[in-house]
């Protein structure tokens, strides 16, 4: 069994556990002991923290590096999107590589190169020279999100795989909301180099341990498909078309509050959307050929899978139109300071922080459909009722609305990748991770399109526009719950067939 593949095709339930058990140490038939399960966990931790972190760290540097390198704004943007355009584009060509070279070896590689290129970015003495830097680094980033998911998968046994996924939602949540603080931090004692420099002990540091902790998983077995082929031109589209919509969209974000839409943007998210209409008809062709596709239009057919997939872009969309509109709404149309709007708003990631555990302890115990819908439910509300804010209302008026939003957050979100990445076949693990990182970069996308859409038809005077845009999220999170809730026809019909 040496050569046996961490999983097998879909249906063959015990083949496949006892497959991925082949791909761990010695004597662990499903997952890894405790201490070494521990020393793994804190490698996946680490990476996916320096990931997210360095994903937002830097807005708030953006002004000085503009200045000591002698660039303008709409320049020094690009220090943020070459990192953002580069995970996004290669979260699924390197969830395939996982599929056929291992997760372990990927995430590592990931990890390789995001401290390097982190040294080349504080070292970078010239605009396009750390634009460069920051995209190799979204390259190494992208490495370390599409495989994580797939080793906590195989790092937890069955049983206890929806507290891992929980943690791992937990590091996420808590790492976004922590790059401002982080970023302020640093620049009040030192110069925005060192917002790199702090990745370079952090890299040696999980690379080190992860080539003593991370498990093995050998290539599929003989009968199985192998991973994604590399077709240059299938990774050229995968990129083009995420490039094409995030930068469509980013700029409709910049641009869009000042009155109509830019053309510009709006021609590029229209091309963005016909190459990947091109890029999914060849995704699908491949699979008709026997082929496993880069985009995994194969998985899209698991009814589980694609209500998950829907669900999650719908929750992130509706979260990223209320946090981009959450300032617009404290500091204009209710007059709050900076100060106060930043506290106002931190009840709703905190409460997702609190949550999240809670929600990983009740995965195997309510249904993952159940509790995503409860829990899209208590968001709608949420959303609803700061739509329904009145201009009078107090800290305490703002801040359970804020805790409500993250609450329901928090109960969808680790159910709901739970599903994700259980629903896959074990061999797919990889494309079920790279997935789940994609839909949540793809909702905070489309979120973000819709705000500027509002803004540029409405205005952003007088909370009009805010409360447009909370209603919008209040339905974008109905829809998230509606998927999620019929995840459980499909769901028990699974259940009924295994057992047979």
């Amino acid at each position: 069994m040496s050569g046996a593949a961490p999983g097998t095709a879909p249906g063959a339930g015990k083949d496949s556990i006892a497959a991925a058990a082949a791909s761990r140490p010695a004597g662990v038939a499903d997952g890894l002991e405790p201490p070494e399960r521990g020393r793994a966990m804190l490698v996946i931790i680490l990476g996916i923290a320096v990931a997210v972190l360095d994903g937002s760290i830097m807005n708030l540097a953006l002004p000085t590096i503009a200045r000591e390198l002698q660039a303008g704004a709409p320049q020094a943007i690009w220090v943020v999107n070459a990192y953002q355009i580069a995970t996004l584009g290669m979260l699924l060509p390197l969830a395939a590589l996982g599929e056929r070279i291992g997760y372990r070896r990927v995430y590592l590689l990931g990890m390789g190169l995001f401290a390097v290129s982190s040294l080349g970015a504080m070292l970078a003495s010239s605009l396009e020279v750390l634009i460069a830097a920051r995209a190799v680094q979204g390259l190494g980033a992208a490495g370390i999100m599409s495989v994580n998911a797939a080793l906590v998968r195989m790092i937890y046994p069955r049983a206890r795989l929806g507290q891992g996924l929980a943690l791992n939602s937990l590091v996420v949540a808590a790492s976004s909301v922590a790059g401002p603080s982080v970023a302020a931090a640093i620049l009040s004692v030192s110069s925005w180099p060192m917002l790199f420099a702090i990745n370079l002990p952090l890299g040696v540091a999980t690379l080190w341990l992860g080539r003593r902790a991370l498990p093995f998983n050998p290539p599929p077995a003989q009968g199985a498909k192998a991973g994604a082929r590399f077709s240059v031109l299938d990774v050229g589209l995968n990129m083009l078309m995420f490039a094409l919509v995030f930068i469509g969209g980013d700029q409709l974000g910049v641009h869009g509050g000042s009155g109509g839409l830019p053309a510009g943007a709006a021609l590029m998210l229209v091309a963005g959307l016909a190459v990947g209409a091109v890029y999914l008809r060849r995704q699908v062709r491949a699979e008709r050929r026997g082929e496993t596709p880069l985009f995994p239009v194969d998985l899209l057919r698991i009814p589980v899978f694609a209500l998950s997939m829907g669900a999650s872009v719908a929750a992130f969309c509706a979260q990223m139109l209320a946090f981009l509109a959450l300032p617009f709404l404290l500091l204009e149309a209710h007059g709050r300071s900076h100060a106060e709007a930043g506290l106002l708003i931190t009840p709703w990631p905190l409460a997702i922080v609190a949550v999240a555990p809670l929600a990983g302890r009740l995965i195997g115990r309510v249904a993952d459909g159940l509790l995503g819908g409860i829990g899209m439910a208590m968001l709608a509300l949420g959303l609803v009722a700061l739509a329904l804010l009145p201009q009078d209302a107090g800290a305490f008026g703002v801040v359970w609305r804020m805790a409500l939003c993250g609450v329901g957050f928090a109960l969808f979100q680790s159910p709901n990748n739970h599903t994700i990445v259980t629903s896959a076949p074990l061999h797919r693990s990889g494309a079920a991770g790279g997935m789940l990182s994609t839909a949540r970069l793809t909702g905070q996308t489309l979120g973000a399109v819709l705000l500027a859409v509002i803004f540029a038809v409405q205005g952003t005077h007088g909370g009009h526009a805010e409360a447009v845009a909370f209603w919008l999220a209040a339905g974008s999170a109905a829809v998230a719950g509606v998927c999620s809730v019929l995840r459980l026809g499909p769901a028990r019909a699974a259940g009924a067939g295994s057992g047979h």
